[in-house]
């Protein structure tokens, strides 16, 4: 069976694939240390999972509105209102089945055939394959480490086409740990009108910064600019929902009337007991603090560590759960590996820890370590990779 052309041309999710295969060895007996997965350690919180139970219970289990139901968009709404004085209408509010869901239905009513999105690289490994899925071209938009890689205003600016219809954005970010200045997001918000292209927002690690860092809800920090800007969240990370699927996006009327059209052709609604949760979470007022400053303290551990590495350089994240380290002076010497593709393959091979390559986030030479799992399987991970890399030398 034939598949596709524009199936054929995406990449399968690295992250995905290596947890994947973390698990694989798991279920074989080995004791596998993953550093792969993007998603919470934590338990979802009781009040939440009590929500969907007594949902369930009161046979809460039809089709709901296209778009979620009212009391959560309300939720929403009020959350983003109260949180960063970002005012959105719950008519303005879309509750999809995940984060990805609100991505993809709003390249889906953004984008015409051969429409340009702007993805500053390294990148999430979803948004060059959603934006290909949709139609559209994505254009990359080199940033470094030695500028924090926090996109230049104007290198941004030359890659702007009249086929330009809009830009990705995540601060915090995925997967660097990097936490958008104001000034970066000023410069794009401000680039945005003068050439008129639509800003994505992925805020879905909103909760999760450190050391003083400042998450900058755009469409709250610049609300005159809102006609410009298609907010995305998601209900996984800051409340460790990642199985439940509720994500959501915020956008000018029409725009969210666009994407609840899309949605009520693809997906028919977002699941009504999972609804019920975050509605309990939002309206509950779960706080993830604690969550988030036991991150913090694994963030300080595991940068610590890996610094510690000979020819390992980790900058310190100030946002997500996610460290990125430079691995660039263990490539390319004699009888090791010469990509950080193959530095992965070694470390799961011979070290039974799984890391993400910087390929699969068009970052090479670069490792991803999520640092959602216990202390204990952090010291022990990194006590492996360093006999492991001991051993190349």
């Amino acid at each position: 069976m034939q598949r596709s052309s524009s199936v054929r041309a995406i990449t399968p999710s690295m992250t995905i694939g290596m947890d994947d295969r973390a698990r694989r060895l798991r279920r074989e007996g080995v004791d596998v240390i993953s550093f792969a997965a993007g998603e919470p350690d934590f338990d979802t919180p009781e009040i939440i999972k009590r929500a969907a139970i007594k949902a369930i219970q009161e046979g809460f289990t039809k089709y709901t509105s296209p778009a979620g139901i009212i009391e959560l968009r309300q939720a929403v709404a009020k959350h983003l209102r109260d949180t960063y004085g970002a005012a959105y209408a719950p008519e303005e509010i879309v509750i999809t089945a995940g984060g990805k869901p609100a991505l993809y239905f709003t390249l889906r009513a953004l984008c015409e055939p051969g429409d340009e999105v702007l993805v500053p690289v390294p990148a999430w490994v979803s948004y060059v394959e959603q934006v290909k899925l949709a139609g559209a071209r994505p254009v990359l938009v080199p940033t470094g480490a030695e500028e924090d890689f926090q996109p230049r205003v104007d290198r941004v600016a030359s890659l702007v086409t009249p086929r330009t219809r809009a830009m990705l954005i995540c601060s915090p970010h995925n997967p660097t740990g990097v936490v958008y200045t104001r000034e970066t997001l000023a410069g794009l918000i401000e680039l945005s009108r003068r050439r008129e292209f639509t800003l994505l927002s992925d805020e879905i690690y909103e909760s999760m910064v450190y050391d003083g860092a400042r998450h900058h809800c755009l469409p709250g920090a610049w609300p005159d600019a809102r006609d410009r800007i298609v907010l995305l969240n998601s209900m996984s990370k800051t409340y460790a929902m990642t199985g439940w699927r509720i994500g959501y996006a915020a956008a000018p009327r029409p725009m969210a009337e666009a994407l609840t059209d899309v949605q009520g052709h693809l997906a028919g609604n977002p699941n009504s007991i999972a609804q019920r949760a975050a509605l309990a979470a939002l309206q509950e007022g779960v706080d993830p603090s604690e969550m988030v400053a036991e991150y913090d303290q694994r963030r300080r551990t595991i940068v610590a560590r890996l610094n510690a590495l000979p020819g390992v350089r980790c900058a310190t994240p100030r946002g997500a759960f996610y460290a990125f380290p430079d691995v660039r002076g263990l490539l390319g010497r004699p009888g090791g590996p010469a990509t950080s593709v193959a530095l992965c393959e070694v470390l799961l091979e011979k070290a039974h820890v799984a890391v993400v390559p910087g390929e699969a986030f068009e970052g090479p030479g670069f490792l991803r370590f999520s640092y959602a799992t216990s202390l204990a399987r952090i010291e022990e991970g990194i006590d492996r990779i360093a006999r492991a890399l001991a051993a190349l030398s």
